[in-house]
């Protein structure tokens, strides 16, 4: 099975082609090694190239020094970054153009993200600022990835404890989605993944939503027809708003339902302590708090949406526990995550914060909320 997600005419951009395989990955087949056609620089972190796909693959390369590795074509990089949020920052951006520049690639180069979204969004925006701008494609290997970050094109880097401060628009050519990777994803892994199919299901599909509900432990136990199924679902639910809305100035913005709580939650705890998953799924509780709160849904919907997410194990509290677990005051830890919430870049009136908020499963709505609604729904 395969797509492509189209862009605007306007938007520099042609299309990504999104194909999806029901079998192990095999990347010695989809990339191999032949000297021929384009200079390649696959990037990767040091936890997924312990993966079976990516130790066979590697071992077509030669050690250049701790994080380099050459094919013997010449032609061909391999770099392996650290593994993790903490790490990505313009730091590790710029390593990723140092090598392609010490490797004398040229503009017709392709770099290659074979990762989680961190790498993903690292290596496209390397790709973007190298020589004003090289060819991308992805092996999303994290179910995250292939279920939101992979797709639409945002890319970039975290700046001073805030999420996703540098960046740019610059979509991949292709992607290679294989279900069967998230079969060796370690648990947390897995659930910070499902934060983000949760999202998708609650903004755009009622079936989908109610197929986390009621097949809960086939969705925990990984079967592979359920997974195939919501990530196919996902992939093709964001490609329809992308296409809609490249740069984000209207529709797209529905995407970030529970980000602007959930950054703020990564900054205060420190990156890399919570899963974007997790904190994505608290920040859909408090955005959920916020709907309800402001008359926008009934307390039903919000029993049931906020009953799907703690049956995941997500912290419905209104201020988790990963804050709390040192004994900090509340009311502290509150106006912190409020403080870090006016950072968030998409923010626009002074004195307000914008938030998606929701009236019921699929009925999406932006909305300027002040800062005493914030703390209400934070206490």
């Amino acid at each position: 099975m395969s797509f492509n997600l189209r862009f605007p005419k306007d938007s520099g951009f042609t299309k990504t082609e999104i194909r999806f395989y029901s079998d192990q990955p095999e990347l010695t087949e989809l990339y191999p090694l032949t000297g021929q056609g384009p200079m390649r620089l696959f990037v990767t972190d040091t936890n997924i190239a312990e993966l079976e796909p990516l130790k066979k693959f590697a071992g077509l390369f030669t050690k250049e020094s701790e994080r380099v590795f050459s094919a013997r074509n010449g032609r061909d990089i391999l770099l392996c970054l650290d593994p993790g949020e903490a790490y990505k920052d313009i730091d590790h951006v710029l390593a990723i153009v140092k090598v392609a520049l010490d490797h004398n690639f040229d503009r017709g180069a392709i770099f290659v993200a074979i990762g989680g979204g961190v790498i993903s969004d690292m290596t496209a925006f390397a790709a973007s600022i190298f020589k004003r701008g090289v060819a991308v494609e992805f092996v999303p290997t994290t179910l995250l990835s292939m279920v939101d970050a992979a797709i639409g094109g945002k890319t970039g880097c975290d700046f001073e404890s805030y999420k996703n401060m540098i960046g740019a628009f610059y979509p991949a050519e292709l992607l290679h989605v294989f279900p069967k990777f998230v079969q060796s994803l370690p648990q947390r892994e897995y659930v910070s993944g499902l934060g983000e199919a949760v999202k998708t299901a609650f903004l755009f599909s009622p079936g989908m939503t109610e197929l986390l509900k009621t097949q809960k432990d086939l969705v925990l136990k990984r079967d592979e027809a359920i997974l195939e199924k919501v990530i196919a679902e996902c992939a093709t639910a964001k490609a329809k708003i992308v296409h809609k809305d490249f740069k984000e100035k209207g529709e797209r913005a529905f995407l970030n339902l529970g980000h602007t709580f959930g950054h703020a939650l990564e900054s205060v705890a420190g990156l890399g302590t919570i899963t974007h998953g997790e904190a994505v799924a608290w920040g859909m509780g408090r955005a959920i708090d916020l709907s309800l709160s402001k008359g926008l849904c009934t307390e039903q919907f919000a029993k049931e949406a906020k009953d799907i997410l703690s049956g995941y194990g997500y912290d419905m509290k209104s201020i988790p526990s990963v804050l709390t677990q040192n004994g900090s005051d509340a009311d502290l830890l509150a106006q912190k995550i409020l403080d870090a919430m006016k950072k968030d870049k998409k923010n626009k009136a002074q004195g307000s914060l914008r938030v998606i908020l929701q009236k019921d499963i699929g009925k999406n709505l932006i909305q300027e909320v002040s800062e005493q609604e914030v703390l209400q729904v934070l206490k």
